[in-house]
């Protein structure tokens, strides 16, 4: 692939991740529940750290041509436990904001999920694709406990309406 098109996906990967941690934020802020806003603030943290990431691969690519080796971990597995608690989900069940705002995140994740997905079975350096894998996997992460979430805050608005459809 050309210096160019590595680039510029580094670019629209970076875009996603900043306009991610501004919603989060911006999300967290809107919110009265203290444990709704921490899990806002989370997800905003693990953008910035995305950020990060991608941002010194853009520096190193366009001095070096190529990506820096990195360790990547998978510690956003066990935050992810620790944030999906009962509280949790029943205070964004109560409330309709926070209900869309995990709604708009999973199009977000899955916008990215695919990029990431798509660039790591295009990309020839090894640790490019290692970056964009590991990428895919954090937001395929964040979209199932998302996921998690909706569908539980889906089911209790269905209960607490009597609209089930059987």
């Amino acid at each position: 692939m050309s210096e160019s098109n590595t680039l510029e996906i580094l670019k629209s990967a970076l875009l996603l991740e900043i306009r991610g941690k501004a919603f989060y934020k911006k999300a967290a802020e809107n919110t009265e529940k203290q444990v709704v806003k921490d899990f806002f603030e989370k997800m905003a943290e693990d953008e910035v750290s995305h950020v990060e990431i991608l941002s010194e691969q853009y520096r190193a690519y366009k001095q070096n041509g190529k990506f820096t080796p990195r360790a990547l971990d998978g510690s956003q597995e066990k935050v992810a436990a620790a944030v999906l608690t009962p509280e949790l989900k029943e205070s964004i069940a109560a409330a309709g904001f926070e209900s869309a705002a995990i709604s708009a995140a999973m199009g977000m994740e899955e916008r990215a999920i695919a990029l990431y997905s798509k660039r790591s079975e295009e990309a020839d350096d090894p640790e490019e694709k290692a970056l964009y894998e590991w990428l895919a996997e954090w937001e395929t992460e964040h979209l199932e406990y998302l996921a998690r979430i909706d569908k539980e805050v889906t089911e209790t608005i269905w209960h607490d309406n009597s609209f089930w459809p059987f």
